[in-house]
This record gives structure tokens, sequence and C-alpha cells, in this order.
């Protein structure tokens, strides 16, 4: 059985020749593809550390869960599709409405265990049906509307908890990371959150050196006088160690929050394939499927043992356009260094004591952007706004999902943001379908624009000439 585990050596092995790509399965020499796996890992430091202290959970399990989840992929994939798993930050606003609501860190992992679950069983209906049943579910005015109300949901987090612990600090970094977003070109564009994460620190650090103690709300939002960084329990870490494992605990109430991520999960996977496939001039249509099921299983496998979900990363897509290396080995070589990372304390430590005012300058933006994820799907996928059909169903759930809009349908069930906005939005569009005169009703593409091609041959003459 081919595992995807063997690279024929690229050229020379030191690096591409002009106009050529080291494929997936090729590799530089090793000390320079063990560099590269560096890089990807350093790619996704910003979203795949930020992510897990948002949602409550163990920083350190969730870097190792990523490079367990990276081997996975890797293995159901066979090597074909090139791609870092790190912690999907869809799931945020989910974890912070299920910890609104009394909820663990065993019901957020649980929850989202189910999600992982659903996500497996949707890969295998990609897998046996084609692309087109994502499509008849799920058009883009659809997935949009859900991707944009999930990221705009968090802006009460960043409002009433970050922000406060130090608008200085938060104004700053938020500037920071935007002139980095902007300005920066290539591999440092694409780790601007990280470098973000290193300039909160030093102001941080310089603001409680020159100004003392701040008086303002802390993590548990008690307002005190406290330093702005605390590293009392970098020194007390130990460098050598495993992470804290528990298992899931399972709610209807969280698990009915969690689902509509995996509208977004699919939407990922699907851009994630098409991309690295005409960048590597490799068709990846069939593997879809594939790389959908593999996301669910490692999200199942990380949340069983406390771990955060994981999904393809696409920081990691601008590290692999800028260097023109596709090389699965450099894929496994980051999988090796994140296990390295995970069993050290230490470093899960200092992650842990990103400040509160960092976190605020740094989710202003990254929870903005999840949000106008969803209108780039619009674009991409041509969505008319100006139809009512599509219109309608979209704002409505909008509105209730950035809102919190509550439903309560009985004294211990009841419905609210995102779960109820995605249920608005899906339900409300495909009823107002069935009753809506036929001009409204126009065929949109799947997802983003040209992945119709999962299933739609390239029409031509019957003469097979190629000419219109």
């Amino acid at each position: 059985m081919d595992l995807g585990v063997r690279w024929k050596l690229h050229g020379d092995g030191k690096s591409p020749a002009p106009g050529a790509v080291v494929r997936p399965d090729e590799r530089l020499t090793w000390p320079r593809t063990v560099g590269l796996g560096a890089q990807h890992v350093v790619a996704m430091f910003g979203a795949s550390f930020v992510a897990p202290v948002l949602m409550g959970l163990d920083p350190n399990l969730a870097i190792m869960m990523s490079g367990v989840a990276t081997v996975i992929f890797l293995l159901a994939t066979r090597g074909r599709v090139p791609s870092y798993l790190g912690c999907s930050l869809s799931f945020v606003g989910v974890a912070a409405v299920i910890r609104a609501d009394g909820g663990s860190s065993a019901t957020v992992t649980g929850a989202i265990l189910v999600v992982g679950v659903v996500l497996f069983l949707v890969g295998l209906a990609v897998q046996k049906f084609g692309a087109r049943i994502i499509h008849a579910a799920m058009p883009p005015i659809v997935t949009g509307a859900v991707v944009m109300l999930i990221g705009f949901n968090l802006a009460p987090v960043t409002a009433t908890t970050y922000w406060p612990q130090d608008q200085w600090t938060a104004l700053l970094v938020m500037l920071f990371t935007g002139l980095a977003v902007v300005c920066l070109r290539g591999f440092w564009s694409r780790v601007a959150i990280f470098l973000g994460l290193v300039f909160g620190y030093l102001i941080s650090w310089i603001f409680d050196l020159t100004l003392g103690k701040i008086h303002s709300a802390d993590a548990s939002g008690k307002v005190t006088d406290h330093w702005r960084l605390d590293l009392s329990g970098v020194s007390k870490a130990d460098w050598i160690g495993l992470p804290a494992f528990h298992g899931p605990a399972f709610q209807w109430s969280a698990i009915l929050v969690a689902l509509p991520v995996v509208i977004a999960l699919v939407a990922e996977n699907a851009g994630h394939v098409k991309a690295v496939g005409e960048m590597t001039g490799d068709s990846l249509d069939d593997k879809l499927g594939t790389a959908i099921s593999a996301d669910g299983v490692a999200s199942v496998l990380s949340t069983a043992v406390g771990g955060p979900p994981n999904t393809t990363y696409s920081e990691n897509i601008g590290v692999m356009a800028a260097t023109r290396v596709y090389s699965t080995a450099a894929y496994w070589a980051a999988a090796c260094f994140a296990l390295l990372f995970g069993v050290c304390p230490k470093f899960g430590a200092v992650v842990a004591a990103i400040p509160g005012g960092v976190l605020g300058g740094i989710t202003v933006i990254l929870y903005g952007m999840i949000g106008l994820l969803g209108a780039q799907i619009w674009l991409h996928g041509k969505v008319d706004l100006r139809n009512p059909l599509n219109l309608v169903p979209a704002a409505a759930g909008i509105i209730i999902g950035v809102g919190n809009v509550t439903m309560k349908f009985t004294d211990t069930f009841s419905l609210s943001g995102i779960a109820l906005g995605t249920l608005v939005v899906i339900t409300g569009y495909h009823a107002l379908r069935a009753f809506a005169p036929a001009h409204l009703k126009t065929q949109q593409p799947l997802l983003d624009e040209g992945t119709s091609s999962y299933d739609e041959p390239a029409e031509g003459p019957a003469d097979g000439s190629g000419r219109p």
C-alpha cells in the first residue's frame, strides 16, 4: 500500500529550478526539508495558539494534537495533498457561547467531537456521491452567511472580555498587526498574527517596567491592580512533560451550538484542496471527500482527549506559494516539530501568559477576518444580493447570529446566536426557494468559483475538437 512516505530528490535538492515547483512526492535535501517544516509550524503559530487560549483549552495539547492530526491527514490522502492541520478558529465563538451558558472544557470538546463525526460522514458522502451534494444543501449564499455570522458573533467577546483589560496595548497591537498584514511581503505577511503577539508581549513588558501595574479588569473580569505580563507560570512549568488530558462530555444544547461550524469546515476544505491542486498543477478533485473525512477523524481524536478541533490551514498555503515547495516531507517534519513542542509545558506556559490586552488587539482583526471570509465566499460564488431569495434568509440569519437572538421552546431547551442564525439561513433559503418564482432560482457555483468542475466535465463539441 502506498502511504505517500517516499520522495524522490528534486533536481540537486537545493531549490526549485526556474519556473518549476517541488511536487508533493518530491523533496529537497533533508536539512532544507526540516527547515521548511519548522517554517510551516511558525506560520501557524499565531492562529493555532491563539485559538486554544481563546477556547480555554491547553495550548500544549493543541500543538501536540495538531501534529497527530497532520500525520492522519497525510496518510489518509496518501501524500497527495500537502497540508498542516491546526486548531480551527471557527470554533472560538462556539466555545465562548457554551462557556457563557455554564459549560466546561469537557462540554466544549464533547460538542466539537460530534461536529468531527458529522464532518467525517459528510466526507464519506462526498466520496460516494460527489461534491454536488454540498452544492445542493449549501450554495454560496448559505455558506457565506453562516461563516459571516460565526465570525461577527465573536465581537462581544473582544469588546467585553479582552479589550477592557488594557485598551492602549490592544490599540497598539491592532495597529501593528494591521500594518504587518498589509505592508509585509511573502512569508512575513503570513505570520503577521504571530508577529503581533510578539510585539504585544514586548509592549506589555515595557509598559510594566515604565508605568507599573494597570488598574483594570483581569482575565476573570475582576477589576484589580495587576501586571500586564505575568510570567510566574513559565518559571514553574517543567521543560518536559505531557499536557493535561480530559474526556468529553455531551450536552444537546452545546452540540446544537457547535453543529453549524460543519458548514464552515466543508467550505475551508473545498477551498484548500482546490487551491493546492491549482498551485501544483495536479487535479485533486478526487481527494475532496477524503480530505474532509480526514479532518473529521483528526478532530474526533483530538477532542476525545481534551484537545481542540483541527482543520487545514490557509497560512501554510501562503508558505507553499512563496517557496514553491509542496513536498509532503516538509509537513511530516512540521508534524514532528509540533509533537516536540507539545511535550514542553514551559512552551505552553509562555503561550498561556499572553496578556488580555494583546488578545484584544489581535482578536479585533482576527474575528473580523473570519466574518469577512463569508463575504469572500459570496464574491467568489457571484451571489446576487439584489435577489430577495438570497437577501432575505441571509439578512435574517446574520442579524440573529450577530445579535445573539434567542428562541425559547421549553424551560430546558432554547436556540440562540450561531445555532439559531444558521437554522434560519438554511431552512429559510430552501423553504423560500420551494415557493419562489422561476426567475429567482438561478444556478450558483459550488462554494468557490470553479469548483463545480469536481463533478461536471468541461463541455465541448461532439467532435472533440475543443472548438466552440
